[in-house]
């Protein structure tokens, strides 16, 4: 593939270069991605991993007993199988970068493309066929065939990136993702796993027959509309069945151009995520409608706003999942950045005590848009007040067994 996307070609390759302390030499790829971005401030994703885990939360001090140790149907001894056939599959060189024990602070060193920080696991791509398909098998023993589906072609989209551009072959491909596991697979004890790279940053966590999926971040810059498609249908049919009053509660700022909103919401790295790589312990405050201000009907469009992102969950969890969500549909904010109409960019923040979600449409790295379009999109799923990463769960586990 050569050429134009949507009226947009690649922007022209540019050297690599050195950013602080940090040499891109040896990636051309993250290289030309920073000197675009000029001094757009990076995520602090070192510094802040090496701090005591708080979570988000609204005022600095996590709500306790939002996620009980209960038997939520999640059952991963397909999952703990496959990633014993995984690691079993490597050689020894290999085995010993594979896996880290299961509280390792590299669960926390994730970037959606500025790996600032050394990498951990294995790289898909350097692996022979049959142990990049036994990785591949994890994954999919983990998460339901939706969520799956949906990693695989982020992943796929990834690599059509690469070949329309012509360039970064070393970020911009199918397989280059890092793979970790965490912990020892199977049924006694947590265990989990990471998969980490440009527009894929997933975290699986098997504890007590629970599961969490959280932090979760998924994006593409192609064809974007594709993969999140009814992410932009629910939210475009949500904020149609509001009334005046309620939408300029739910209005933060009415346009997505960088020049109409203020500088921490218009990065080149962030755009207006507040809660992507680096910010596990930001303290962020609700924003926008309240789930209390909703008729009957509204609230189960608020709701249904939340099924794309639970949807990589298997089918027990995800039942439990969204029941707790709904639970909490009074508390929840809704806060929007831009128009609703169709083929229009924008912005929205669902922001429950259980379940944080942010969805935003970015400008172009690799492509010359300068503005956001909706085909490059970012997403991130969070579990605030300590539950990502299943941090939570962990202490409440450790506290029963007295580890």
């Amino acid at each position: 593939m050569t050429g134009l996307y949507r009226g947009y070609g690649p922007r022209p390759p540019v050297l690599p270069l050195k950013r602080g302390t940090v040499d891109f030499t040896d990636d051309a790829g993250v290289g030309a991605m920073l000197q675009l971005l000029g001094d757009a401030e990076l995520p602090p994703v070192e510094r802040t991993a090496r701090e005591p885990f708080v979570g988000i939360t609204t005022d600095g001090t996590p709500e306790r007993g939002l996620f009980p140790l209960k038997d939520e149907g999640a059952r991963g001894a397909d999952a703990a199988r496959a990633a014993r056939d995984y690691h079993a599959g490597l050689d020894p060189q290999q085995r010993a970068r594979a896996a880290l024990p299961v509280d390792a602070d590299e669960w926390q060193l994730w970037s959606n493309a500025f790996l600032t920080f050394p990498e951990h696991g294995l790289l898909l791509q350097e692996l022979e066929d049959g142990q990049r398909k036994a990785a591949l098998a994890v994954i999919e023993a983990s998460l339901s065939p939706t969520g799956y589906a949906q990693a695989r072609q982020a992943m796929r989209l990834n690599g059509a990136l690469g070949e329309l551009v012509g360039a970064y072959r070393d970020t911009l491909t199918e397989y280059c993702y890092w793979f970790t596991l965490f912990g020892t697979p199977g049924p006694e004890g947590p265990w989990g796993w990471q998969l980490q790279g440009h527009h894929i940053d997933l975290h699986c966590l098997f504890i007590d027959g629970q599961v969490v999926l959280t932090p979760a971040f998924l994006g593409s810059e192609f064809e974007g509309e594709n993969l999140f498609g009814e992410h932009q249908r629910l939210a475009r049919e949500f904020m149609d069945s509001l009334d005046t009053a309620q939408r300029d509660r739910a209005l933060l700022y009415g346009s997505m151009l960088a020049a109409d909103l203020p500088h921490e919401l218009a990065g080149a790295v962030d755009g207006r995520h507040r809660t992507g790589a680096g910010r596990d312990n930001i303290v962020l405050a609700p924003a926008g409608l309240p789930g209390d201000a909703l008729g009957p009907g509204q609230r189960e469009l608020l709701l249904r706003l939340a099924d794309p992102y639970l949807a990589n969950l298997p089918d027990a969890p995800r039942a439990h999942r969204r029941a707790q969500v709904e639970r909490h549909l009074d508390s929840t904010h809704l806060g929007w950045i831009g128009t609703w109409e169709e083929g229009a960019p924008f912005y929205y923040r669902f922001h429950s005590p259980v379940l944080l979600v942010e969805y935003d449409n970015h400008p172009g790295i690799f492509l010359g848009n300068d503005e956001p379009e909706p085909f490059h999109v970012h997403t991130i799923v969070r579990t605030p007040n300590g539950g990502d990463y299943g941090k939570d769960l962990l202490r409440q586990h450790y506290a029963r067994h007295q580890h």
